[in-house]
């Protein structure tokens, strides 16, 4: 028997109770309790050095590694897309039912025809 059983059982008036359904109270934690840190140390931090992107002047400037990716690929690459983008053809159903409608409207002579000039 566990203790807590063998301490129900030493007072007579906890078995004489009815027992009382509690509400479920949710966990809660304070912010001063969730220190906890999950990855990896990744966070390499350069304190500020007061020098424009960090280099003393008389100092050559060292690319680093993601630059020319970002110069010669990734900033072309979003130029080309942008201009595909803007001119690509309209493939909408509006446009089509627009164009289909004033189609039929022309056949069935509601519509004047644009094509044709008035003298």
């Amino acid at each position: 028997m566990s203790a807590r059983a063998i301490r129900a059982l030493a007072r007579p008036t906890t078995l004489l109770r009815a027992p009382v359904a509690r509400a479920a109270t949710p966990i809660s934690r304070s912010f001063a309790n969730t220190s906890v840190r999950r990855g990896g140390d990744s966070h390499h931090f350069d304190p500020p050095s007061g020098w424009l992107f960090g280099v003393k002047p008389g100092e050559e400037y060292k690319k680093e590694g993601w630059e020319n990716v970002t110069f010669y690929v990734f900033i072309p690459m979003m130029v080309l897309f942008v201009g595909v983008y803007a001119f690509k053809p309209d493939t909408s159903i509006q446009t089509w039912a627009l164009e289909e409608a004033r189609r039929r409207l022309e056949a069935e002579g509601i519509l004047a025809d644009p094509d044709v000039k008035k003298d």
